[in-house]
């Protein structure tokens, strides 16, 4: 009897590579995306709140600066003067610090340049020792201004009931150091911080970030030009920056998950191809 023909062993199953979308579907993508929503959605609450901060809902009405106001009410020691108050006329009471007057150079005066006299006031009235920079005057020598800062060192030393101060407030310029070749100890940018290295009976004091200018000179030095700030505008644009950026960064956080889904996608289909070529081989 005439044995059948041995059947010829069936065909290899044709192995497909996955689509994209069967690799977004994956539990661990699935994952990853939830993942990335939080990141997104705190991004998202992170620049809806800048963008809040950017637009000032209450500004404050024009020539609000020009109206005197007690220094209390417009900062606190320690603190940034916020920026709808530069330029704010205040008013304050206090003694002068004796030894405490020092020249700060490079001072302009409607475009001559010269020198202010500063001093440190003690504010009165407070619950521990306070003090905040003052400018007093402007001399167009430094040898005018430092005559100038003796004679109201000298008085200070003499003098008895605290004095009303009052002028604009300014924010601090910082600190930088003096040019080249010069006097180690020349200040040549209103800094409240770099005075206060210089200060004496500064134990367990508070010192005010921002500084005065005051309206009226003292020691016959000449009036500091000190005009009105211009009107602000409603919208701080750096800040809407900042909201945009942070847009950005919560579309970032989908790319992400995107990318890296879509670079194990095309891994696993090239490491299949790259299989069956040696299955070919």
């Amino acid at each position: 009897m005439t044995q059948p023909a041995p059947l010829p062993p069936p065909a290899p199953t044709q192995e497909f590579p996955p689509t994209l979308r069967e690799v977004l579907i994956r539990p661990q993508w699935i994952a990853l995306l939830a993942l990335s929503l939080v990141v997104a959605g705190l991004f998202a609450w992170l620049g809806q709140w800048q963008l809040g901060r950017a637009i000032d809902t209450a500004p404050l009405p024009p020539g609000a600066t020009e109206q005197v106001r007690p220094l209390a009410e417009v900062s606190e020691p320690g603190e940034y003067l916020p920026e709808p108050f530069v330029g704010q006329r205040v008013t304050v009471s206090g003694a002068w610090v004796p030894g405490d007057f020092i020249v700060v150079s490079s001072r302009f005066n409607d475009g001559v340049e010269g020198f202010w006299v500063t001093g440190q006031l003690r504010v009165a009235d407070t619950a521990v020792p306070t003090s905040i920079a003052v400018a007093v005057g402007w001399a167009p020598t430094q040898d005018a201004a430092e005559a100038a800062a003796e004679r109201l060192n000298a008085d200070a030393a003499a003098a008895g009931a605290p004095i009303a101060i009052e002028g604009r407030l300014i924010s601090d310029e910082g600190a930088v150091p003096p040019p080249s070749g010069a006097d180690p100890q020349t200040l040549i940018r209103m800094s409240p911080a770099a005075l206060l290295s210089r200060w004496s009976d500064t134990a367990g004091l508070e010192v005010y970030r921002s500084y005065i200018v005051a309206e009226a000179p003292q020691a016959g030095l000449d009036e500091i030009v000190s005009a009105p700030p211009e009107a602000g505008s409603a919208v701080n644009w750096l800040n809407v920056f900042y909201a945009a950026e942070w847009v950005i960064f919560a579309g970032f956080a989908f790319y992400l998950w995107y990318r890296l889904a879509k670079d194990a996608w095309e891994k696993e289909v090239e490491d299949l191809e790259d299989a069956r070529a040696e299955s070919s081989a």
